[in-house]
């Protein structure tokens, strides 16, 4: 085994080796993670909130015994995935260990390492954005049509995991164009390769014209409800803090793909880049959804540097270039990551609002981080409601009804009474079973849309009651309310059935 290789080694362990500790044992998992989870229980070709791709892994996962490892172990192998493609691109570069080092690094010491923490999408499509780009260096440097084949595979798994790899396409398109890289249109390959893609990503596509293509509801609730409180200056701004202290190493990247002579064949690399990001400007995109553009710039760049800072006093700037992202660590190990209490945030929070990491989706500022409150009361939650369904003589007719997917997918997976919770939100409007017929409710409500519950509900049951309420002031579902409704009047599979079909009406009409 030789010296590139242990340090690679190296690397990777340390990769894993971060994600364990940066999160505090007093966080739950993130309200996106139970969602997810709950989709292996519901394999399909699609789904309301993405495409099928984290299901098959959620699978893997409950196959494995659906344990908090390995429920972070998957984006954490993402992520270490990413640092080896940035290094394999380094070397398809003839960058020396100085350059490896360098950009393995960048990759190690940045937002990813937030990004890996969360079993999300997100850390496989920076992934297939990383892999898609060496695919197509490696095509730009052998001409070798087989990489063209990688590159649409690669793009399909990208889109059958998350829609926003459609914005490396759209960018890369009149990039490729503007370049004497349009040559690669004149090649079968290349019409092979696209419709290989086509192939794979049809069966998605089929789901979704058989549903009346929720994709476009979900777009839409996402662009009034999230998108319309994004700035675009502040998603300029969080690009530079994304890779902080590989800056420079990604300037100089793009430096080098538009002037440096060895790099004359990938000067694509720098349009496809201002293309891209002016689109995810345009349509008001968030700031993460860009993270995949830039791991590759980050092999350019180092491959660069290595180069430059060979001769004279430039020399002296090598060990910089390495401390850059060590020093950018140490604020953002203490800031960035949900590793301290929620009290000592809250003591602290001024330094986080300066950050503007206390501003919501809804564009308001709170007392921790949207993805830190996400991750707090759903183990109480789900504590609570089972006690409260334990008491029930009829467990099997109680349907448990929640708000949100972050609900109803916490309480699924710390259940200890088998509770199969649903709500009308996300992918759960298509996981009732009717056919039990219910006599009991259990209902969770947000606080803010409460106040009604108790009178609305309760005329068509025998007896209700207010049994509990997440207590765990820091969480982002603080005071859920756990109402009980016992012994029906009415017909409740009906009346489900009814709300159901007008959810659902609902996304066929926008």
């Amino acid at each position: 085994m030789n010296k590139r290789t242990l340090i690679l080694i190296g690397f990777i362990i340390l990769k894993f080796a971060l994600q364990c500790v940066l999160v505090s044992p007093e966080y739950d998992l993130q309200r996106d993670e139970y969602l997810h989870l709950d989709q292996a229980h519901h394999l399909a070709w699609g789904y309301l909130s993405v495409p099928p791709v984290t299901s098959w892994f959620s699978y893997i996962i409950y196959l494995l015994g659906n344990s908090v490892f390995w429920i972070k172990f998957f984006p954490a192998l993402f992520g270490a995935l990413t640092l080896l493609v940035v290094w394999k691109t380094i070397e398809l570069l003839k960058g020396n260990l100085y350059a490896l080092i360098l950009g393995a690094l960048c990759v190690l010491l940045s937002c990813l390492l937030r990004l890996n923490t969360l079993y999300q999408p997100n850390s496989f499509d920076v992934l297939c954005w990383t892999a898609f780009y060496y695919f197509l260096t490696q095509y730009i440097t052998s001409e070798n049509t087989k990489w063209i084949y990688f590159a649409g595979i690669t793009f399909a798994l990208g889109f059958l995991n998350k829609y926003n790899i459609v914005f490396l396409f759209l960018g890369l398109v009149p990039a490729i164009l503007l370049s004497k890289q349009r040559k690669i249109l004149t090649k079968k390959e290349f019409y092979f390769a696209l419709i290989l893609g086509l192939i794979l990503i049809l069966p998605n596509l089929y789901w979704q014209y058989s549903n009346y293509f929720p994709i476009v509801h979900h777009m839409k609730e996402l662009a009034e409800t999230q998108l319309v409180n994004v700035d675009r200056a502040n998603f300029l701004k969080e690009q530079i803090l994304f890779f902080i202290g590989g800056l420079l190493v990604i300037l100089a990247g793009l430096y080098s793909v538009l002037f440096y002579k060895p790099f004359k064949n990938y000067q694509l690399f720098f349009a496809t880049f201002v293309f891209t990001l002016l689109i995810f400007i345009y349509f008001k995109a968030k700031a993460y959804y860009a993270i995949g553009l830039y791991p590759i710039y980050i092999a350019f760049g180092a491959v660069f540097l290595s180069e430059i800072l060979n001769n004279g006093w430039k020399r002296f700037l090598k060990p910089v270039f390495i401390l850059l992202p060590l020093l950018f660590f140490i604020p953002m190990y203490n800031i960035a990551f949900p590793n301290k209490s929620p009290e000592y945030m809250v003591a602290h929070s001024e330094k986080y609002k300066k950050m503007g990491m206390l501003r919501w989706e809804d564009g308001k500022d709170h007392h921790l981080p949207q993805d830190f409150a996400d991750m707090l009361g759903w183990k109480e939650l789900a504590r609570k409601t089972d006690s409260l369904y334990a008491l029930l003589p009829n467990q099997k007719e109680t349907i448990v009804l929640c708000d949100n997917y972050g609900q109803a997918g916490a309480i699924n997976y710390y259940t200890k009474k088998g509770i199969k919770a649903v709500s009308f939100n996300a992918d759960y409007l298509n996981w009732f079973d009717l056919s039990i017929k219910y006599k009991n409710l259990i209902r969770i409500k947000d606080f803010e849309e409460n106040d009604e519950e108790m009178k609305e509900t309760s005329p068509y049951f025998e007896s209700s009651v207010i049994g509990g309420e997440v207590r765990n002031q820091y969480a982002r579902g603080y005071r859920a309310t756990i109402f009980v409704f016992t012994n029906a009047k009415i017909d409740i599979n009906k009346r489900l059935e009814q709300e159901i079909n007008e959810e659902k009406n609902n996304i066929i009409n926008d």
